[in-house]
């Protein structure tokens, strides 16, 4: 029986456009007629009075000739039945209502025969049909949606919900019902309940599902087999939803979420479309808003060119400085495939926002001093954010040369060609693996921080490589900015977490005691350009990370989240094992934001400006000669040496691990 049901359902659901439409008005013929005769049958209270074929022939011919426009023109058939709701209802009521109206001044009008036809039949007629045609419509909805009663199953939904993952949701707003309603069309899931914080909706029922308050989980649990939570909390902040987060990861539920507001109405994501918890909400910090006079000041109206644009956050600077008004955005990139993934999206969002910005796609190494100072000038940058970087801590300690001369010399080529070119504002991105590093990537940082520094102290300085002793007139404002690690990023040990979760596990963790600071990538680029934006020439503005995060408490949360318990020796029957695989060349435990105490707060919360130690320029380009030719040589010892030398605090742990270096040593204990 329900094989041929479900037959029949695919083939209504197969048939042309027109011939579902005279379907739907052959059955409304049908109804009005059953509807007629069923308020004739109410008001007398037998059929005996009744004549279809005969004295009441005109009445039953009239009916569906006035009803049937009536329903054609209120938009009726317009209508597709599996996502038939209030306002189709609302159109029958209106149809319906008119129709009964108009019957009634027919009834009137005809004078052969008054007493045969009672007046108060006419509002028997009217809620008859609304409970005929619209009734049959709301069942041939459940039908086509699959949730029809089974004959041997009373009050069962098909079997077909049997097999669904059991969903509750928390949250019995407006979001909420619009996310059940789209799980009920979607049927991916099936929600089975609702959790609410507030105590005036506990035990009741929204949208035929039971709402549970938050400290009767499990008992929900228990009663409706639910194996996942959505979270349909897009207005809450990330302090509430990190305490709601907190709450649920003592039971075995995967947990996730429904997308913002600001997603949903942009038309990105539809509000089914669930998506993991971001991390964000597990750290529970609420980011301020960015202060309208900082955020544009180096930016709208101007030319503006990112270095490193298809980065993690090269790119979400291009994001926020295209919706702020320039005149022109440089996307300056050597990975032709992340240019080409940046230029088409920020394309995307232009034409579909109507923005008046001019995008630049620019193949090039920062490395390239004449070709960034061409581009400079032909274009007039005012403002350059300087984003290009390599960031991997045991990538740049393997290799070493490639480490020295993108962060240190491609810096250096940057800042030069921005003072040759005249730009007024450069900022440069920089990191907390700067302060006292251990590492080569945290002290190429630091070094490029120098550089900057010693920069910014002079007035006409005879530049790095210029060997007729020319000086530049400098007219550029020096400014960097430092802050930790971003959630996200490429390479970043969310994304490598989630991935080890959903094979199975183990989860790995380099040390029990690690910890970072940790911010969102949209965040960490708003305040970018407002400390930039602050900058009197030689700033160091440290971003405020808010409380350091255990790196091992993290895997924790993000396990328990995904419904799934910690495999350790307390518990030895767990489903994610953590493993500690001890800390990778060049990585500490514990990273710092400050090399010294001395700090001065800003015009913004989050940003304070530090006082760091420097060295002349003229001291500093000395050292740079040195460096390179030390890195020409393959000279590693001689390397490490002096950024030792000159970065202070650095303190590398361990042998040199450049792969160069170590294939050297082993050739040469050969011989």
């Amino acid at each position: 029986m329900l094989k041929v049901a479900e037959n029949v359902r695919s083939r209504l659901i197969g048939m042309p456009r027109r011939y579902k439409r005279l379907l739907q008005v052959a059955v409304d013929v049908v109804l009005v007629w059953i509807a007629l005769w069923l308020a004739f049958v109410v008001r007398l209270g037998d059929v005996q009075g009744i004549h279809p074929l005969e004295g009441h022939l005109w009445l039953f011919v009239l009916a569906p000739v006035i009803s049937i426009p009536l329903f054609v023109r209120c938009g009726m058939y317009r209508a597709v039945m599996r996502y038939f709701g209030n306002d189709a209802l609302i159109a029958i009521t209106k149809a319906v209502t008119l129709s009964a109206l108009i019957l009634a001044l027919a009834v009137y009008w005809h004078r052969e025969a008054p007493a045969t036809i009672p007046r108060s039949m006419v509002f028997n007629y009217w809620w008859l049909s609304i409970m005929l045609i619209g009734g049959l419509r709301l069942c041939m909805r459940q039908y086509f949606m699959g949730d029809w009663f089974s004959p041997g199953q009373p009050f069962k939904l098909n079997m077909r919900d049997g097999s669904l993952p059991k969903v509750a949701i928390y949250g019995a707003g407006s979001s909420g019902n619009q996310l059940a309603a789209a799980l009920r069309m979607g049927r991916a899931m099936r929600p089975v309940a609702f959790i609410d914080d507030d105590s005036n909706i506990a035990n009741r029922s929204i949208a035929g599902l039971r709402v549970y308050s938050a400290k009767h989980i499990q008992q929900m649990i228990d009663q409706t087999g639910a194996t996942e939570i959505l979270l349909a909390m897009p207005s809450a902040s990330r302090a509430r939803r990190r305490e709601v987060l907190e709450n649920l990861q003592k039971y075995a539920l995967h947990v996730r979420t429904v997308p913002g507001f600001m997603d949903l109405a942009s038309g990105r994501v539809k509000v089914e479309d669930v998506q993991e918890v971001e991390i964000a909400d597990l750290l529970g910090r609420d980011a301020v808003p960015p202060q309208k006079d900082l955020f544009e000041r180096c930016i709208r109206g101007q030319v503006v060119m990112v270095t490193g644009a298809g980065g993690s956050i090269g790119s979400e600077l291009c994001r926020q400085i295209v919706t702020t008004g320039p005149k022109t955005l440089l996307l300056f990139e050597h990975s032709e495939y992340n240019l080409y993934e940046i230029h088409n999206e920020l394309e995307q969002r232009i034409r579909r926002d109507s923005l008046g910005v001019r995008l630049i796609p620019i193949l090039g190494s920062v490395r390239n001093e004449n070709r960034q100072v061409e581009l400079m000038r032909a274009w007039d940058v005012s403002t350059v954010y300087h984003a290009a970087a390599y960031k991997h801590v045991p990538m740049v300690e393997h290799n070493v040369a490639e480490g020295v001369l993108n962060n240190v010399l491609g810096s250096l080529c940057t800042a030069q060609a921005a003072l040759r070119a005249g730009v007024e504002h450069f900022v440069l991105i920089s990191t907390d693996k700067a302060v006292r590093p251990t590492n080569v990537m945290g002290s190429t940082k630091r070094l490029a921080e120098m550089v900057l520094q010693a920069l910014s102290r002079e007035t006409a300085p005879v530049l790095f490589g210029d060997s007729e002793g020319v000086h530049q007139v400098n007219k550029t404002r020096f400014t960097m900015v430092r802050f930790g690690n971003v959630l996200g990023s490429s390479g970043s040990v969310i994304p490598r977490f989630y991935q080890q979760i959903r094979k199975g596990g183990p989860v790995t963790v380099t040390h029990p005691n690690i910890t970072r600071y940790f911010m969102t990538i949209p965040e960490a680029a708003q305040l970018v350009i407002q400390a930039g934006s602050m900058g009197q020439g030689g700033d160091v503005f440290v971003l405020d990370m808010g409380q350091p995060v255990k790196i091992a408490e993290l895997a924790e949360k993000m396990i328990h989240l995904t419904g799934l318990s910690v495999a350790s020796d307390c518990n030895p029957h767990g489903d994610i094992a953590i493993e500690f695989t001890g800390l990778r060349p060049g990585e500490k435990l514990y990273e710092e934001l400050l090399i010294g105490d001395n700090v001065s707060p800003t015009d913004h919360p989050m940003i304070m400006r530090a006082k760091e130690e420097h060295l002349p320029w003229e001291t500093l380009k000395v050292i740079m000669t040195d460096l390179l030719k030390a890195v020409e040589r393959d000279d590693y010892d001689r390397v490490r040496q002096l950024l030792r030398n000159t970065v202070s605090g650095y303190a590398p742990q361990g042998e040199i691990v450049d792969w160069m270096h170590q294939r050297r040593l082993v050739k040469r204990s050969t011989e």
